[in-house]
């Protein structure tokens, strides 16, 4: 799996890199056919933006959080992902 993560008007830190990693693999634990996921954080004047594009094969998610701090909007649109990507998977089993 490939990440990609990008910064408008944010330094992406080691730190920051190394928290999205620690929690996407939560996501990878319930599916193991993802592409790619592309990380955009976002500062606007006391606004924190995470954004996240999530590729599979045959389905692309999408996940935004803003709130006044990073990291909790980086674990909120984790977990969008995740949900999206169980449901789906959940969706795909029973057909």
């Amino acid at each position: 799996m490939r990440v990609t993560i990008s910064g408008h008007h944010v330094d992406v830190t080691d730190g920051l890199r190394e928290h999205i990693s620690r929690k996407l693999r939560r996501v990878q634990r319930h599916c193991d056919s993802i592409d790619h996921i592309e990380f955009v954080l976002v500062v606007e004047r006391a606004e924190h933006k995470a954004e996240a594009n999530l590729h599979l094969a045959g389905a692309d998610f999408f996940a935004s959080q803003t709130l006044s701090d990073m990291y909790p909007a980086i674990d909120s649109v984790i977990e969008k992902l995740d949900r999206q990507v169980t449901d789906h998977k959940r969706k795909h089993r029973t057909h």
